[in-house]
């Protein structure tokens, strides 16, 4: 599988990222996320990716669910153990690359075709509560979750 998309999206995010950091906009609307807490969550969300893709390569069962990924004190616990943006930044580029990795060359196709029992929730709202193969997992952080964290964070400018 190529990851190429993969790998411009996370550049784009972390980019992003570091853009807001250095304009000081950092800090959201009422009821927003900050950028830490955006960063927080995508890291989460790459986690638990990886998690699932790893259980897949390991030959265990694996599911998908990103709930803990929209849990505010998961989030905020992150930012604390991270203890800085530019660490949060480090970390979810650490990430990105092993996903990079493990949705490429280190899976074969038919491992990337198996499905998995997969809930996703954005908003508090359910997106899908259904099973899905891991390659459209990957290919759905490509081509909109991270992408849509990156125009999140790349809002917070207008309120800098």
């Amino acid at each position: 599988m190529d990851t190429t998309r993969l790998q411009d999206a996370y550049r784009a995010l972390l980019d992003a990222a570091a853009t807001v950091e250095e304009a000081g906009g950092g800090t959201a609307p009422p009821g927003e996320w900050n950028a830490d807490q955006i960063l927080a969550h995508v890291s989460l969300v790459t986690a638990t990716t990886v998690t699932t893709a790893s259980a897949i390569a390991a030959g265990a069962n694996a599911t998908y669910d990103n709930r803990i990924a929209g849990d505010t004190w998961t989030i905020d616990r992150l930012i604390e153990l991270t203890g800085s943006s530019a660490a949060l930044r480090e970390r979810v580029a650490v990430q990105g690359e092993a996903l990079c990795a493990l949705g490429g060359p280190a899976l074969s196709e038919s491992e990337l075709d198996t499905t998995v029992p997969a809930r996703l929730l954005s908003g508090g709202a359910v997106m899908l509560d259904q099973p899905v193969r891991l390659r459209d997992l990957i290919t759905g952080m490509a081509e909109s979750e991270i992408p849509g964290h990156t125009d999140q964070l790349l809002a917070l400018l207008s309120t800098t």
